[in-house]
């Protein structure tokens, strides 16, 4: 066996019981988009970016994702989103994944995650393919070359995308899968090329340590901070803007996608960003543009016939079109990704129904609802079968990576929210004048209006107007943004119509909150949307 590249000289692979054939060793970006594109499973963009195909997955498969279950993990909430795995079991899953690796090329990558240096995790990732390596350097906070040659793991990554379970003998279900042991503190990975399952597994194994261990808030959101040293945060499911609304240009980005929330304030989890570039413009996104340049990673795109342009528009493989990059190809990214506690936490929602106002400010009940609903809507085209907006709930916009029973989370956040005196918004990027279809979606330079005129205090000491069925705030004006947009009826043309579906919609909300019931306090309670009989 040979080792090549910067490594621990006291460091050795003996531990995990693994015989390769040669080991890479945190190897340069360059020596690993080389080795990608000599093997055949890789070409580089125009921009200087490698492409790759991540195979049958284009996504994570959270119907294979697994928590085994032990004494440290009685407090997980199991169920359709945890899924448990026996410890005996994977101890011979995990055996038969190192003996996959037996005179294979393995590629490792040392570094860690959270970048508040207390509450930091070293970790190392393992794979089979060197552009994977590359993905795991730009996803997660780099090490400086000294402290790599006294690198100590606390957590390991085994990514086998090439290696398929046996569900009757290994415990599956599929032959793919992800496995968490926090006991052994391993994630393993198997039968899947797809580069999110590295990255939200450890987000996972975040979203129960800190909360557990350190009474720190895990959030699924993107952070920025201004000149003046306010934070914000923006929570939002896909498609609602929350990487785009965070990079924003007249603030520095702490992160956009995974965080934490402590006494002292707020901290990116990661050293990179996995952004979706479905439909992907300069105009639109001129700082994810830019950033895809050497040392990014784009996956499942296509060029244009005859060059190295990439299509962004181009889905023939996904909609799930990515690219990883390190957060210092942001121009205005903060260096350490860590800001105070937030003035202004906005949750994004891209509604396809067109009811919602484009901004209302919550109270704290009205907040802890929303937070636990985690509504947008799928609009016609996104998916096979999908003709009619669909309302989507992801609890806490970030359910399937949550341990902990969502109101774990939910509590937490309500307490922060008081302590720390933030204010929170309610911001909808999807539809106005109408549903999808009818109406269109409102235009960006009024959102970050509105987002802009929140944090400076804009609106503040404007008047406002209550929604009849959803109970919101709603401003009755704001700076640059006309004011017949943020009374969303008012800008129906059918305002019966638009009764009815309000109506529809808020029976939708109660519906899919009858789970948390009995969980949560009158004052979340009545922050529920009310079905009423217009006149």
């Amino acid at each position: 066996m040979r080792n090549i590249g910067t490594k621990n000289p006291a460091a050795s692979l003996d531990y995990l019981g693994l015989a390769p054939r040669n080991v890479y060793w945190n190897l340069t970006q360059e020596e690993l988009f080389e080795m990608a594109i000599n093997n055949g499973q890789a070409v580089l963009a125009d921009t200087g970016a490698l492409v790759v195909e991540t195979g049958k997955f284009t996504g994570r498969d959270p119907k294979n994702r697994f928590i085994v279950k032990d004494d440290y993990t009685s407090e997980v909430a199991w169920g359709d989103i945890n899924y448990p795995f026996d410890p005996a079991v994977f101890d011979k899953l995990y055996d038969k994944v190192v003996a996959y690796f037996k005179d294979k090329d393995i590629w490792v990558r040392d570094g860690y995650a959270v970048a508040d240096p207390k509450y930091r995790l070293s970790l190392r990732v393992i794979t089979e393919y060197p552009w994977m390596s590359a993905f795991a350097r730009n996803m997660f906070l780099r090490p400086e070359k000294e402290d790599i040659l006294h690198f100590e793991p606390e957590w390991l990554v085994l990514n086998a995308p090439g290696f398929l379970a046996d569900p009757a003998k290994d415990g599956t279900k599929a032959p793919n899968f992800a496995i968490i042991n926090f006991t052994r503190k391993v994630i393993l990975i198997g039968g899947t090329g797809y580069t999110g399952e590295i990255k939200k597994g450890i987000f996972s194994v975040l979203n129960y340590v800190l909360p557990k261990e350190h009474n720190i808030l895990t959030m699924h959101c993107s952070a920025n901070i201004g000149k003046d040293g306010d934070t914000a945060l923006f929570f939002g499911l896909s498609g609602t803007g929350k990487t785009t609304l965070s990079a924003d240009p007249e603030r520095g980005l702490i992160g956009d996608d995974e965080h934490g929330w402590s006494e002292e304030g707020v901290f990116n989890f990661e050293g990179g960003s996995y952004a979706k570039v479905i439909d992907l413009s300069q105009e639109k996104e001129p700082d994810i543009w830019g950033a895809i340049k050497h040392g990014a990673i784009l996956e499942n795109t296509r060029f244009f016939p005859g060059t190295r342009t990439v299509n962004y528009a181009d889905t023939s493989i996904t909609q799930n079109t990515r690219v990883s990059y390190p957060l210092f190809h942001i121009r205005n990214a903060v260096e350490p990704s860590v800001g105070g506690a937030p003035k202004n936490i906005f949750f994004l929602t891209a509604d396809a129904f067109g009811i919602l106002p484009p901004i209302s400010r919550l109270t704290p009940g009205q907040a802890m609802y929303y937070f636990l609903s985690g509504y947008t809507a799928k609009v016609a085209g996104t998916e096979v079968g999908i003709t009619d907006p669909v309302a989507t709930f992801s609890t806490c916009f970030g359910e399937p990576f949550l341990p902990h029973h969502p109101t774990v989370y939910a509590n937490m956040l309500g307490d922060k929210i008081q302590k720390f005196n933030a204010k929170v918004w309610l911001v909808n990027t999807g539809w106005v004048g109408g549903a999808f279809g009818v109406g269109s979606r409102i235009k960006l330079r009024y959102t970050r209006a509105m987002i802009h005129a929140a944090m400076r205090g804009d609106l503040d000491n404007v008047s406002y107007t209550k929604h009849p069925v959803f109970g919101l705030e709603m401003p009755d004006s704001c700076p640059d943004v006309p004011s017949e947009l943020l009374h969303p009826r008012r800008a129906w043309a059918d305002k019966e119509a638009y009764d009815k579906k309000a109506n529809y919609l808020a029976s939708i909300f109660i519906k899919n909150f009858e789970k948390y019931a009995d969980k949560v306090s009158e004052e979340i309670l009545a922050a529920s949307p009310k079905v009423i009989e217009f006149h």
